[in-house]
């Protein structure tokens, strides 16, 4: 028998237990439908089919946002596809192009960046690409302030969804409802970075921790008070990725320099564990474009950026070494 990895010839549903339900073996063959499409177009049901009616809700959520770039539709159309086929309704935030932004218009939307930030597998400043990325979270906190929205969702458009993840994120979120727990922010979907030392958690719900340094914001829930704390912060005036603020605002993220620039770091952070949300692909996977990633440096043009996984590995270690000893 020989087994080929390096093609797709199909999809079928990995078997369930004996003991699992209808409803089990139905979102088993959904979640199926889902991975089809991370790479492949969707698979329509026959015409010689009954298919009942979707009937998309929020999750319990008072809004979804989705976030995608307008020039990203194959992305969102793939999104809008999985989400309905969860019956999960969701509101669409065009994110802020950082590549369409010069510098004048950087600074004349009161952005400065946070002194002595440079990436950390790359010494690089930001890019114009996590410059739109940070604001068009930002727009989302904004909103969610002004209108008075007690907990939303959000998440972006390079994401798959795990087996049972609505069922799962609705669950996760009865316990901490039922136990009354004060949060700012949970992660979804995330990196984790400090894998040394587990994560605390959390006492009387199930699959939650309290969050440690962290990357990625490819999804995760928010609360007004949540949303209240980072706009105070004024993180524009000090700007650095938003992958990297939020761990400082829960003071957990390990170069004291940057945490220094702000002086009120209470965030209530924790992550699902484990996680309901994965990316489609990874920065640095063969034909993948990253819109954070592959851009320019913010303030020049001439300085482009891209993934180099060879010379990430070589400064992660570096990385990890030096803040070791912080």
């Amino acid at each position: 028998m020989y087994l080929c990895n390096r093609e797709t010839y199909g999809h079928f549903p990995v078997p369930l237990h004996t003991h699992n339900s209808l409803r089990d073996e139905a979102d088993n063959f959904l979640h199926t439908l889902l991975e089809v499409m991370v790479h492949g177009s969707p698979v329509e049901p026959s015409v010689h089919l009954s298919v009942p009616p979707k009937r998309p809700d929020k999750l319990g959520f008072d809004e979804v946002f989705m976030i995608n770039l307008l020039r990203r539709l194959d992305r969102r159309e793939r999104m809008l596809r999985t989400l309905w086929e969860q019956e999960i309704t969701c509101k669409i935030v065009n994110a802020v192009d950082g590549k369409a932004l010069n510098e004048s218009q950087i600074r004349a939307l009161g952005i400065s960046m946070l002194p002595g930030y440079s990436d950390p597998y790359h010494g690089r400043p930001l890019t114009k690409g996590e410059l739109g990325c940070f604001l068009s979270h930002y727009n989302i906190w904004t909103e969610i302030v002004e209108r008075g929205l007690q907990r939303s969702l959000v998440i972006e458009d390079d994401l798959r969804f795990e087996l049972f993840f609505k069922r799962r994120l609705q669950k996760l979120m009865q316990e901490v409802e039922a136990e009354g727990l004060d949060w700012d922010l949970i992660y979804i979907g995330r990196k984790r970075m400090q894998m040394d030392d587990p994560e605390k958690p959390v006492p009387n719900i199930r699959n939650l921790v309290e969050a440690d340094y962290s990357y990625w914001t490819l999804g995760y829930m928010i609360s007004l008070q949540g949303a209240n704390k980072l706009l105070r912060a004024e993180p524009l005036s000090k700007m650095l990725p938003v992958d990297e603020f939020l761990p400082v605002m829960y003071n957990k993220h390990p170069v004291e320099e940057y945490m220094s620039h702000y002086e009120v770091r209470d965030l209530r952070a924790f992550s699902a564990e484990p996680l309901l949300i994965y990316p489609t692909h990874y920065t640095g996977d063969p034909g993948y474009i990253s819109d954070t990633e592959t851009s320019t440096v913010w303030n020049n043009e001439t300085v482009r950026t891209d993934w180099d996984r060879e010379r990430s590995e070589k400064n992660r270690a570096m990385h990890s070494h030096a803040t070791s000893h912080l």
